[in-house]
Order: C-alpha cells, then structure tokens, then sequence
C-alpha cells in the first residue's frame, strides 16, 4: 500500500489527539464539550482550523471574541496569541492543521 490511514475517535467527551506529525505538517483532532477550553497559547505555525461541529469561541490576540461554526475553516497566523473555548451547548469539534510543521520553525 502507498496510503497511509489515520483514526480519529469519535467522542462525545472532551479529547485532544494529535493524528499527523511528520515533515510536511501536524495534524491535531480536538473535541470540547460545554464550558471547555484550550490553555492560552501562541500558534506555533501557521494555523488552519476545520470546525466539523458545534460552534467556537474565538480570540485572536486583542481583537476580542469572534464566533465560528461547522463548516469553517480559520486560517490563523504564526505567532498569534489564541484562546478557544466552547461557551454552547453543542460539542465543538475540530482539526487543527498546522503547516508548516511546528519542528521548523523550532529549528530556525
């Protein structure tokens, strides 16, 4: 086989996997139900996020809270300082592609 396969869990609880990590990019897989959050934190690569349910919170450094929902993709810049949160009732759940893979820029 020439393909690779790769298994995300299908969850209703909160759960945060990292799925790809090779030289091209990093491929996370995040489930947060009501009230949960990611810890404060500055992207370390170029951020797409694909939110496949629910709805985020969103802030971008100090431009304040921007809402997004299934459907979207968010392409976040290297080096901006992120929070994520589900305030709703729905689960959020989304993947994180970061590209290039953060290992780069560690080694710049």
């Amino acid at each position: 086989m020439l393909e690779k396969t790769y298994n995300y869990s299908i969850l209703d609880t909160k759960n945060i996997e990292k799925l790809v990590d090779d030289d091209n990019l990093q491929l996370n897989h995040m489930i947060l139900p009501k009230g949960e959050r990611l810890p404060e934190h500055y992207s370390n690569s170029n951020v797409y996020m694909i939110i496949v349910r629910g709805n985020m919170s969103l802030e971008l450094d100090q431009q304040g809270v921007h809402k997004y929902h299934a459907g979207q993709i968010i392409a976040i810049p290297y080096h901006a300082k992120m929070n994520v949160v589900n305030s709703d009732d729905e689960i959020l759940e989304f993947f994180v592609v970061k590209s290039s893979n953060p290992a780069k820029y560690e080694r710049e």
